[in-house]
């Protein structure tokens, strides 16, 4: 029974990396190009699958970052920000509802 639930456990692993190397954007893969991801997760299994997590796919657009003490999360940079974390949107928003008065 605890071969079964093993072997259950590594085919969802590899089918779980096999479906994250398909379908992450060609400019966000590390080390190497995609096609050369697949055919590792492919034809490697769960080696090329652990090999998937560790050091092919993207990095995290979170980082954490310790700030006085404590830790915060933060968006990398190249994450868009909402309308109300952007200053300049504030201004010009500011700027409409004075006009209307």
């Amino acid at each position: 029974m605890p071969s079964v639930i093993i072997g259950l456990a590594l085919l969802a692993l590899w089918l779980y990396c096999l479906f994250d190397v398909i379908t992450t954007p060609e400019e966000d893969v590390r080390n190497l190009p995609k096609f050369m991801w697949v055919l590792i997760v492919i034809f490697l299994a769960d080696v090329g699958a652990l090999t998937w997590l560790l050091v092919g796919r993207p990095r995290a657009r979170y980082a954490m970052y310790a700030a006085g003490g404590g830790g915060s999360w933060t968006q990398s940079a190249d994450v868009p920000r909402g309308p109300d974390d952007d200053p300049e949107f504030l201004r010009s928003l500011e700027r409409r509802l004075h006009d209307e008065d």
